[in-house]
């Protein structure tokens, strides 16, 4: 079984699910993202900001394919192009820090190690880039929908945000505790580090995330 890892581009993108090609709740903030879902454009906005990035500071995600079929990918960036981040009660995200947005891996690739292989390859990514860590808005238990005791994401406002109970038992640590939405923090020296025992969990956080069709326009 061949596996390969490729940056996320605008070559790439072609290669998400269709969900989180359409999907621009980080990508933009809450008032541009309602215009982009009602006018029916959100994965031109969504190349856009890509495109911007790469310019700008790179790629901003990683891609999975096993026997060249794309398994799974993971999306993060620098909180200065992620608007949404300003709009959670526990920002601003740690200034040697960059967002973890989402991630995800085809339920069909479950169970093959490939949660680790893609977050480690983000993670040495990352590093040779000069950056610390990685931080991520989590989901608490009085979060709409969530209850700490699922591994599912949370559903409508928070549907794109990753469940804090699910983040902290991969290593992710709570730098600014909040209710409903915690902030959380992993050193990527620690990430380099997994091993196959937090390989159920890495799956868990992969595949916890809702994205809803043509959204992005739900309030944290």
């Amino acid at each position: 079984m061949g596996r390969r890892m490729a940056p996320l581009t605008l070559e790439t993108l072609a290669d998400l699910p269709r969900e989180p090609r359409q999907c621009v709740f980080w990508e933009l903030d809450a008032v541009a993202a309602q215009r982009a879902a009602e006018a029916g454009y959100p994965d031109f906005e969504k190349e856009a900001w890509i495109s911007t990035v790469l310019l700008q500071w790179g790629a901003c995600g990683r891609l999975l394919y096993v026997d060249e079929e794309p398994a799974g990918f993971v999306m993060y960036a620098p909180p200065v192009y992620v608007p949404r981040s300003g709009a959670f009660p526990t920002s601003p995200v740690s200034g040697d820090a960059v967002l973890l947005t989402t991630g995800w891996i085809e339920p069909a690739f479950r169970g093959q190690g490939l949660a680790r292989t893609l977050l480690q390859g983000a993670a040495k990514d990352l590093t040779q880039r000069g950056v610390k860590a990685v931080e991520a808005f989590g989901g608490g238990a009085a979060a709409i929908g969530g209850d700490g005791n699922h591994d599912s994401a949370h559903e409508h406002a928070t549907a794109c945000v990753l469940p804090s109970h699910v983040l902290e038992s991969v290593g992710f640590a709570v730098v600014r505790p909040h209710h409903r939405y915690p902030r959380l923090r992993l050193e990527l020296r620690n990430a380099l580090g997994w091993r196959e025992d937090v390989e159920a969990a890495l799956e868990r956080l992969l595949g916890s995330v809702r994205i809803p069709t043509l959204t992005g326009v739900a309030h944290p």
